[in-house]
């Protein structure tokens, strides 16, 4: 509760009121302590507090008892006993129900609460997927592509669809952001399809939240608005549940403007089981929500981690911690013995205990408490008792959450989901275009290769019809020739036989008168005789050279 315009936060041994001041509420706090020890009561009472002074805060309900902000709290006698030990009665101490409003990443119990891929970004969905140092870059090779091409990443399958491309285009994309193997893309896809089976395809997509809708008040503007997320079922997904917070903080980081110093914070987040935020964290998302936690004070933010142990809290993140509560710890161990003096020596001495002791012997709802007083220096630590909440301690039922969902307009904002025109659906157009140009080619290539294979078979029907011809003609020439050569040799024979004829009638004759001259000189018969014998040995003769 409120006193005097400071944030009363217990009593210490000597009835002191210890406060916190809230121009440094943005300076970020710690609340730590084993189980049991009082830590969701001590949230309750600073948020119900942030809320009286018209600061929204946001609060991450790991158990569900947190919703009980909503109620008024109910009366009994250990409460009756405590407004007396604390004077809560005459300090104007109220129970009372404060404005709340319920989110939930899976939209069953709360207004549905929404990123994107692309708002996500490849550092923080690499540890949300498990991913080895190589798939990581290749995410991160993914995201360039997109933003090169103005790729929107809104959903897991415009993620999937961007994958799937890049296997199909290697040969495109090796060239320009560096080789990558299909294989470790196959992983980071079945990857993403593990992670749906876990919700994920509801937490990413449109319309994803607009941080500004955070930072609401009442209709009266009085009181700051509660916004609590349901976190039961996230909680049994540890990665999804602290890379969800880790967003957060970056989202705020770098969507909200410079504010200076103000007299009260523009919003406070108090973020439960923060040990899980930073398990297995790599060292380069480390070193960016480190950064956000130091710079985002000047965005007038607090920031409160809720954890067992501060040893839970990386060093260079716990030292933004100005403002501390520490309940009990227990020491069985020489390692849990060290972490309670660590604890001890982060407060500021106080004389009249020993932190240390104090911290190992606390029961369930004190605390030894160190704020940063008005000058900015941290105090001394104290020992109190911290005040009881106003609302209830017990937890809203599911009836009561949806009802206070449904009653605000931001449920109509971000009830019903959109589906954008994204990566999946462009590339999906682009796949359907080339697939037209596929067949578009195909055909081409199949009207080519039937042309191809009528312009051979016409070819090599006009080389048979061409050998045809020229066999025919050759037979036709070949038929002439024979044709002439038979007429010549026919007239050659012809020839011959007349001469032959003439030849032997003119050499008979002349052999018959050489003959007769040559046989006179036997008288009458030698004369006949040699004729006849002349003229026969004549047309031997010619006969011989006319063959």
């Amino acid at each position: 509760m409120l006193e005097n315009g400071k944030i009363w936060v217990g009593v210490n041994e000597e009835k002191e009121h210890i406060v916190m001041f809230p121009q440094m509420a943005n300076r970020h706090g710690l609340i730590a302590g084993a189980t049991g020890t009082g830590k969701t009561v001590t949230l309750k009472v600073m948020a119900e507090a942030f809320s009286e002074l018209g600061v929204p805060v946001f609060l991450a309900d790991v158990k569900g008892d947190i919703s009980g902000l909503m109620h008024a709290g109910e009366d009994s006698s250990d409460l009756q006993e405590r407004k007396e030990r604390f004077g809560l009665t005459d300090a104007g101490f109220v129970q009372k129900g404060f404005p709340s409003l319920f989110w939930d990443l899976y939209g069953k119990t709360g207004i549905p609460l929404r990123t994107t891929i692309s708002e996500m970004g490849p550092l923080l969905l690499a540890r949300l997927l498990e991913l080895t140092t190589t798939q990581a870059s290749i995410l991160q090779i993914a995201f360039q592509i997109a933003d090169d091409q103005s790729l929107l990443l809104t959903d897991t399958k415009d993620l999937k669809a961007l994958l799937n491309y890049m296997i199909e285009e290697k040969e495109t994309f090796s060239k320009q952001y560096g080789t990558y193997a299909p294989q470790s893309i196959g992983v980071i896809i079945r990857q993403v399809a593990a992670l749906e089976t876990e919700g994920a395809d509801t937490f990413f997509g449109e319309p994803a939240l607009d941080i500004h809708d955070f930072l609401t008040k009442t209709v009266d503007g009085r009181e700051g608005m509660l916004h609590i997320l349901d976190a039961r079922a996230l909680i049994a997904k540890p990665k999804m549940y602290s890379t969800f917070l880790l967003w957060f903080i970056s989202e705020l980081f770098e969507t909200l403007p410079e504010e200076g110093d103000l007299d009260k914070p523009k919003m406070v987040f108090f973020f439960d089981e923060a040990h899980l935020l930073f398990r297995d964290i790599p060292k380069v998302l480390l070193e960016k929500i480190e950064q956000a936690v130091k710079l985002i004070r000047s965005k007038g933010i607090g920031i409160y981690f809720c954890t067992q142990n501060p040893a839970d809290i990386p060093p260079q993140v716990l030292a933004q911690l100005s403002n501390r509560v520490e309940h009990g710890l227990r020491a069985y161990t020489p390692a849990e013995q060290k972490a309670v003096k660590a604890a001890a020596e982060a407060f500021r001495e106080n004389p009249s205990f020993d932190t240390r002791t104090t911290i190992l012997n606390l029961g369930v709802g004190e605390a030894v408490v160190s704020f940063l007083g008005e000058d900015g220096i941290p105090q001394i630590a104290q020992k109190i008792k911290v005040l009881p909440p106003q609302s209830s301690f017990s937890a809203a039922t599911e009836e009561d959450r949806l009802s206070a969902a449904k009653n605000s307009l931001l449920y109509q904002k971000y009830i019903t989901p959109v589906d954008p025109d994204s990566a999946y659906e462009f590339l999906e157009r682009m796949g359907l275009e080339k697939s037209k140009q596929q067949e578009e080619l195909e055909r081409e290539k199949a009207a080519q290769k039937q042309q191809e294979a009528e312009e051979k078979v016409r070819a090599a029907e006009e080389k048979r019809l061409e050998a045809q011809r020229q066999k025919a003609e050759e037979k036709a020439r070949q038929a002439a020739e024979r044709e002439l050569q038979k007429e010549k040799t026919a007239k050659d024979r012809a020839n011959a036989r007349a001469i032959k004829s003439v030849g032997n009638s003119a050499a008979g004759t002349i052999g018959r008168e050489l003959g007769k001259a040559a046989g006179s000189s036997f008288g009458t018969f030698g004369k006949r005789l040699g004729g006849n014998v002349g003229a026969s040995l004549a047309r031997g003769i010619l006969g011989t050279l006319f063959k």
